[in-house]
């Protein structure tokens, strides 16, 4: 007869080093856990047992609140001061970029009760380096036209305003269409600008705007109505 042999026995596999780790990790992970419930649950029945604490910090909690909303406010008074006193003179915008000469003019036109204005030249601008809305609700739409040499510089042209014509209305939907420049206008583009209901800003206008606290509307002629009832209007 033939003798059977013993069923082979099945090796038991001993866990990798990746479920090993795998393993601590939870320990670990509950482990925490259940210190993070513990701990929550001590500060929770140390606070029932000293409600008066909660109130305390209720009230600070208040008062830090009403200060920062009351320092908000404060900041905001001081910055719209501050902007109603903006000067320029020529020889600073003379000096300036061309890029923050167009900040100076958006800043300008915030002096003047304009919060949204905004610079938004550069490249493909159509014709647009500064946009606002004036507190009659009249859209602005102004290009500034900077020379580092002042009156010395080149002077603009008609070409400058043909730009402006053709996109401040019919792209940037303007009520108000405006050219400013630190230097000189040419006398046919004065005529034109006259022609085509445009604004010209030259050097003088801008030396009395810049330095003074008149809003540019006032310094203007033919500026349309407003488009709203306003307390100013």
């Amino acid at each position: 007869m033939t003798r059977r042999r013993p069923p082979a026995r099945r090796r038991t596999r001993r866990p990798g080093r990746r479920q090993q780790q795998r393993d601590v990790q939870l320990i670990a992970v509950a482990v925490v856990a259940a210190a993070v419930v513990s701990l929550v649950v001590m500060v929770v029945n140390w606070l029932l047992a000293h409600w008066w604490v909660l109130v305390v910090g209720a009230v600070l909690a208040v008062l830090a609140g009403g200060g920062w909303l009351y320092n908000r406010q404060q900041q905001k008074r001081w910055e719209a001061v501050r902007a109603r006193g903006l000067r320029y003179g020529l020889p600073q915008l003379d000096a300036l970029h061309h890029t923050r000469f167009e900040d100076a003019v958006r800043d300008l036109m915030r002096r003047d009760g304009c919060g949204d204005a905004v610079r938004v030249g550069g490249r493909g601008d159509l014709g647009a380096d500064v946009t606002a809305t004036d507190p009659f609700g009249r859209r602005w739409v102004i290009q500034c036209k900077h020379r580092r040499d002042g009156a010395r510089g080149s002077a603009v042209g008609t070409p400058d305003l043909q730009v402006l014509n053709g996109t401040a209305r019919q792209v940037h939907g303007a009520d108000v269409a405006v050219l400013v420049t630190n230097g000189r206008v040419t006398a046919p583009a004065v005529v034109f600008a006259r022609q085509q209901r445009l604004h010209v800003v030259d050097r003088q206008t801008l030396g009395v705007w810049a330095s003074g606290s008149r809003p540019l509307w006032e310094l203007l002629r033919a500026v349309p109505p407003p488009r709203r009832a306003t307390p100013l209007s």
